[in-house]
């Protein structure tokens, strides 16, 4: 049974990614003229590629300091305060994190470009003929975005943990005479270090293969490795350089993932998990309302992008306008890959649903996988099981389109590969999840349970899963979300009857004219309308049933 718990998930990224990856990786490297290493060496040859390098780096690191500085403040709010609305910002703060890179770079554009809502604004107060505010394409706005992008994660993770620690620890030093700021460094700020390093790790990752927005909003001179490898396959077409650069990125991300696995290891507290009335955030006092103001102030600096684009939504160039949305329910070209928003929404919902059902159970069982006694391999697996986070989606995509062919077996013109992409970059969210808040658990409640005669499926259902459910809800909530915005593999991957919200977007904005740029603006803001009634139902049954210990 142990065995079949660390088996189970490697087949499966056995079969789904390491095959089909392989497979496009080893066919772009044996195409070459000077043989399997010599874009290896041309890369390291060349500066610019080392630049590329060095630049997603630091801008990574710059972003997840960023993050952290808002997030965790905003996770403290959120986990120890009880007050209305708080299921609404938590519900809205996770939209920006699903949207299609095109789409949030459509709503920085609306709020913060040439002709944007805020330089619009500025230029009628004070009667300017230039807009003051130029941040299109450079590193400044990079940040933002990605600010804007990964704030959810930092609060989602941290605040779950945070909500559930037992306040009497904190308590009880306070009565041995420590102040407030030691009783967080020396009890608290232990305490949570396992949800800060998943969380940290998890934007690095993203920020580290950030595509969508370096791409529109940064411009060639801020280049990623991701950029470049979509640069080199689908514009230049030097697939042996493409793959070298795609192997360089995941050793890369494997090497970080590895130095985390193992620090959050090292990391990893003991808690006492305290029963639903003891750990209940409690109401706000009157000092604390500058605090609940400054963190509302946040989430609407996040949510801005967006808000700024549904405005331009009902905006046409002669006023106020719901031409967008009349246009994405006609078909008036005739078009073959016409897809009315009901029915983007229902492949979308369809999609994210399925990726739940199977990124749930998976991403659980990895994470009892890792929870084993200390073991050399154990670091090692923990890294490969995040792997999937850190492969190009173009590479991923080109992969599932080679490889998803077994002979008679032809998977690739059927809704599987688009699943299975789902599946890769959801379930490591349910990983980090339930594997943070499972290695927190007390020996000594499972020891209790089985001398009160528990076996081993008893103990898993009525004293671990119980414990785990805020966790799973967490993990569930975030596959939904990804599954919602995946946008790199599903282009490479769709087919007309499987569009999704985000391909149908693409589309609209890949032609010309206001109308379809109007109706692109419409979609988008139906995604984000189906994305946040989601995620609002989701907050209002975690904090009125779930969970309870």
């Amino acid at each position: 049974m142990k065995k079949a718990v660390v088996w189970l998930p490697l087949v499966f990224l056995g079969v789904t990614f390491l095959y089909p990856l392989g497979t496009i990786l080893v066919k772009s490297l044996g195409g070459g003229e000077g043989g399997f290493f010599d874009p290896f060496l041309r890369l390291m040859s060349e500066p610019y590629y080392l630049g590329r390098l060095w630049f997603t780096f630091w801008q990574a690191a710059a972003s997840t300091l960023l993050v952290l500085m808002l997030g965790l403040p905003s996770a403290y709010v959120f986990a120890r305060y009880r007050f209305p609305g708080r299921s609404l910002l938590l519900a809205v703060t996770t939209v920006p994190f699903i949207m299609p890179p095109i789409v949030m770079a459509l709503g920085f554009i609306a709020l913060l470009g040439p002709t944007g809502l805020v330089n619009t604004a500025l230029m009628g107060l004070f009667d300017l003929s230039d807009p003051p505010i130029r941040l299109l394409h450079t590193l400044a706005l990079i940040l933002i975005a990605h600010v804007v992008y990964e704030y959810t994660i930092v609060v989602r993770l941290v605040s779950t943990l945070w909500a559930n620690m037992d306040p009497r620890l904190s308590d009880a030093a306070r009565l041995l005479g420590a102040s407030p700021l030691r009783t967080f460094l020396r009890v608290t700020l232990p305490l949570l270090l396992p949800a800060i390093a998943a969380a940290a790790a998890l934007v690095f990752l993203f920020t580290f293969t950030s595509f969508g927005v370096i791409l529109i909003l940064g411009g060639s001179q801020y280049a990623t490795l991701e950029v470049e490898i979509y640069t080199l396959t689908a514009k230049l077409f030097r697939l042996p350089l493409a793959a070298a650069l795609a192997l360089v990125q995941m050793g890369v991300t494997f090497l970080i993932l590895l130095a985390y696995a193992r620090l959050q290891e090292t990391a990893t507290t003991r808690i006492r998990l305290a029963p639903r009335s003891t750990g209940q955030p409690h109401a706000l006092r009157r000092g604390d309302r500058f605090l609940l103001a400054a963190i509302v102030g946040i989430v609407l600096i996040v949510v801005s992008p967006l808000l700024a684009l549904l405005a331009r939504s009902f905006l046409g160039p002669e006023g106020p306008t719901l031409g967008g949305y009349v246009a994405v329910f006609t078909n008036e070209s005739n078009s073959y890959f016409f897809i009315s928003p009901l029915a983007a929404a229902r492949n979308s919902l369809a999609f994210a649903v399925a990726a739940v059902a199977l990124a749930l159970p998976l991403g659980t069982v990895a994470a009892y996988a890792l929870r084993t006694k200390r073991a050399w391999w154990r670091s090692p697996l923990d890294a490969l099981y995040m792997l999937p986070l850190g492969v190009s989606s173009i590479t991923l995509g080109f992969g599932f389109l080679v490889g998803l062919r077994l002979g008679p077996v032809d998977l690739r013109a059927t809704w599987v590969p688009i699943l299975l992409a789902h599946v890769l970059i959801a379930y490591p969210f349910v990983l980090r999840v339930v594997l943070s808040t499972l290695r927190a658990i007390q020996p000594q409640v499972r020891d209790a349970a089985r001398v009160l005669g528990a076996g081993s499926l008893r103990l898993l259902w009525n004293v671990e899963l119980r414990i785990l459910s805020r966790a799973l809800l967490v993990g569930a909530v975030f596959a939904f979300a990804v599954s919602l915005g995946e946008f790199g593999a599903t282009l490479l991957l769709n087919r007309p009857e499987y569009t999704t919200m985000p391909i149908a977007i693409f589309r609209y904005l890949g032609q010309p004219g206001a109308q379809n740029l109007a109706a692109a603006l419409a979609m988008s803001s139906v995604l984000m309308l189906v994305s946040g009634v989601g995620f609002l139902l989701i907050e209002r049954v975690r904090y009125r049933g779930w969970g309870e210990f």
